[in-house]
């Protein structure tokens, strides 16, 4: 079973878009959407969910009135200001380090386990989909990114797939990491910008930390054709295959009005570049992979 995550360093990209039309490209895999912080592939594939999962993150610490003696230990040494005046837990600040607990000279505060979000099994006319929504102001992204990849593969399993497809979250951070560690190929999808040239450089620079092979797709690349020469031999210096280059266009716009995908939107055109394009890069991905 092959693993493909597709990235960006910064947001705004298309790589939702184009991990969408990989997925309706796809002849047999599971998808996963990680951007938990800004889940948004549901709005394209409009999964129906057949299972719904409590996720919880980071545990909360939880007094015990009768225990507590009201020393105040906890509150001294809490530095998020979580524990109050009159020792309560301030649960929208406390960030479950337990230093409350491990202080308490009563016993009194222990940690317990707090729902941070949902995932959910769904079903598309694409195949099978894992997702998930964080709860507002939650954390621990990156735990929920790797409960939603284990939940891709027990669905890769259940189904018989031999692909995952991965839209990830744009930047570097843990999630980004979550997303991308052990898979077989991570595919970045970056602009002909400044802000994007930096950005790009930055998140090859996280997948090469990790050992994971990457390619680099640029969207737009009419719009800057200066950036996108230097994109390319930024690439070409450090060995990094660029896969395809995508024109500017309103193709993903209008599909996207539609809640289809750009390939889908194709069927109601007699042709587009933008689509075409796509499955070109489509092609070369599946040869980088060794994918037959």
């Amino acid at each position: 079973m092959k693993q493909l995550t597709v990235i960006s360093g910064k947001g705004g990209t298309g790589k939702t878009t184009i991990a969408a039309a990989f997925a309706s490209l796809a002849d047999n895999a599971v998808i996963a959407d990680c951007d938990v912080d800004a889940a948004d592939m549901h709005l394209i594939l409009a999964p129906k969910i057949t299972e719904t999962i409590d996720f919880y993150g980071l545990k909360e610490a939880s007094i015990d009135s009768s225990l507590c003696i009201q020393c105040g230990l906890c509150r001294e040494n809490c530095r998020f200001d979580a524990i109050t005046d009159d020792i309560r837990i301030d649960s929208l600040e406390c960030e479950g380090c337990g230093v409350c607990a491990h202080v308490c000279p009563e016993g009194a505060i222990t940690m317990v386990e707090r729902k941070a979000g949902d995932a959910y099994l769904s079903e598309t006319r694409f195949g099978p989909m894992a997702h998930a929504k964080l709860s507002v102001g939650e954390e621990a992204s990156g735990k929920l990114v790797a409960f939603v990849r284990e939940n891709a593969r027990k669905l890769a399993d259940r189904y018989d797939k031999d692909m995952i497809i991965i839209d990830g979250p744009p930047g570097t951070g843990c999630s980004v990491i979550a997303s991308i560690t052990g898979v077989d190929m991570v595919a970045v999808i970056t602009e002909p910008s400044v802000s994007g040239i930096h950005d790009l450089e930055r998140v090859l620079g996280v997948a090469s930390h990790f050992n994971v092979p990457a390619v680099v797709c640029i969207n737009q690349y009419d719009i800057n054709e200066e950036n996108t020469r230097i994109i390319e031999d930024y690439c070409r210096e450090n060995g990094i295959n660029v896969v395809g280059k995508l024109p500017f266009s309103k193709i993903p716009t209008k599909a996207m009005i539609q809640e289809i995908t750009v390939i889908e939107y194709l069927d109601n055109e007699l042709s587009n570049e933008f689509s075409e394009k796509l499955k070109e890069i489509w092609e070369n991905m599946m040869r980088s992979l060794k994918y037959d």
